[in-house]
């Protein structure tokens, strides 16, 4: 990645000489004549005094799109700031560390002023990088204003170079540092003879992760082992993306959160990425999965898809599960065992739902799950029951219990249901999978298609040990290599 700043004088360029060394720094002139040719991908900093339309502010923006390189801020971008609905939206967005953030002002109105995502005052530094995690504009200034005794977002605008205050340009120059990597902070400095640098995203809240620590440390090693950098990022650094070749997440995924936003993200950024988002979309709703999985003719229990219209009298035959479209690690998944249950159960799903799945229910000691990646299998597990429960996960108010895991290695596991597996993901993509598959009276049955499976230490690695964080790194290295 060529970092390219860009700024309206001579003067200014003057100004930012000594900046950090992996950044060129021109005036807009120079990049509005296209007096530089550059190779490989490049981001375009714009710190023009003027971004109104046609002048040279705009035009910087306008041109590096047109030249497929990457600027911040990007044109829409700039559209987006003089639009006060998409501002109720960033307001909406960030409200809870808003008001955290601004609980202890006195007064009714308050600006921020957010450098390359960073404030000047340690306590606004974590809203300022979310401001900018949505905003990617390298200088803004944030105006706020509390109303009813809570705090919104009344306008953001761009600043100027030149507006940066005296009093403020030691800072600034410290906030590209740690932007551009000179200060690089979320780890130490890449290893000298590491070629790649890759994000693996993870979320130390999240109560059920798909790996765990001792995971997390053996993709870590294999990556190593294979000459790629890898740091652990957090839901709060999608600015930092494009300081990296790659981004594997390890994360719950779901459409309507920051996982999918950095899937994306990194993708506009030319980042390879696993899980990809067209993945995430397709397969975190299970109306979309049984849609492909019927169309292709593969085998899975008997499945209706139900509106708020439907008539639920006609399903006379129970147990039957009910799922909700987008849950996950069995979460948002009932067994029901009559009609009434199926009428409060889907009641309460349709307040957030206008269409929901419900499935013939298969009685089974344990669920296959087949590991795939570039649609080759990866790993074998037989997840079972939990003790006394129809699912793998038992929750129990905020404990989950969980049944005993098998691992095989993929030559021991049922040729049918490999085969059955490769099939479903080849539908999905090449990106990692797990597939559920049921297996009854010697058939075999997809239940879902997972990305982002769980691989944890101990359990889904026990047959293959560290060379199955390996192949997954490997994958990596082929795409990169690959560009």
């Amino acid at each position: 990645m060529h970092n390219l700043i860009v700024v309206s004088s001579k003067t200014q360029q003057e100004q930012l000489k000594n900046v950090d060394k992996n950044v060129q720094v021109i005036t807009a002139e120079n990049y509005l004549k296209n007096e530089i040719e550059f190779t490989g991908q490049v981001r375009v900093f714009n710190l023009c005094n003027d971004y109104s339309y046609c002048k040279k502010g705009y035009y910087v923006s306008l041109l590096a799109e047109a030249r497929k390189h990457k600027p911040l801020p990007s044109v829409s971008t700039l559209s987006d700031l003089q639009n006060r609905d998409t501002v109720k939206i960033l307001s909406d967005e960030i409200n809870d560390n808003l008001n955290r953030s601004l609980r202890d002002i006195k007064g009714d109105d308050f600006e921020i002023s957010i450098y390359f995502g960073r404030n000047i005052a340690i306590k606004y530094d974590s809203l300022a990088r979310q401001i900018f995690n949505i905003y990617q504009t390298p200088l803004m200034r944030v105006f706020c204003e509390k109303k009813d005794e809570e705090w919104h977002i009344k306008s953001v605008r761009t600043i100027a170079f030149r507006e940066v205050p005296d009093t403020h340009f030691d800072f600034l120059k410290l906030a590209m540092d740690d932007f551009f990597g000179s200060n690089k902070s979320i780890s130490k400095p890449k290893a000298k003879h590491a070629r790649y640098d890759l994000a693996i995203l993870c979320n130390e809240k999240e109560e059920l992760p798909p790996s765990d620590a001792g995971a997390i440390k053996s993709f870590i090693k294999a990556a190593h082992d294979l000459r790629i950098h890898a740091d652990v990022i957090s839901p709060k650094d999608i600015g930092l993306l494009n300081r990296f070749d790659a981004l594997f997440i390890r994360e719950t995924t779901n459409v309507f959160d920051h996982t999918y936003k950095f899937a994306k993200h990194a993708e506009l950024e030319g980042l390879v990425v696993i899980d990809d988002s067209q993945s995430i979309l397709k397969c975190c709703n299970k109306v979309y999965l049984h849609d492909m999985l019927s169309k292709k003719g593969l085998s899975t229990p008997q499945t209706f898809i139900i509106y708020k219209n439907t008539d639920l009298t006609q399903f006379t035959t129970y147990p039957l599960i009910i799922k909700k479209p987008d849950s996950a690690f069995s979460a948002g998944v009932k067994k029901l065992d009559s009609l009434e249950d199926l009428q409060k159960q889907a009641a309460e799903y349709f307040k957030k739902s206008d269409l929901l799945v419900l499935q013939e229910y298969l009685q089974t000691d344990f669920d296959w799950r087949i590991g795939v990646i570039d649609d080759e299998p990866l790993y074998v597990c037989r997840y079972h029951m939990a003790q006394n429960h129809w699912q793998i996960i038992k929750r129990e108010g905020e404990q989950t219990k969980e049944g005993h895991v098998d691992t095989l290695s993929v030559s021991e596991a049922p040729k049918k249901a490999i085969q059955l597996a490769l099939k479903a993901c080849k539908e999905i993509g090449h990106s990692l999978y797990g597939v559920d598959i049921k297996e009854k009276n010697g058939q075999f049955y997809v239940i879902e298609v997972n990305d982002n499976p769980s691989i944890e230490k101990g359990w889904e690695d026990k047959v293959l040990g560290q060379q199955l964080y390996q192949n997954i790194m490997s994958t990596f290295l082929r795409r990169l290599e690959s560009r």
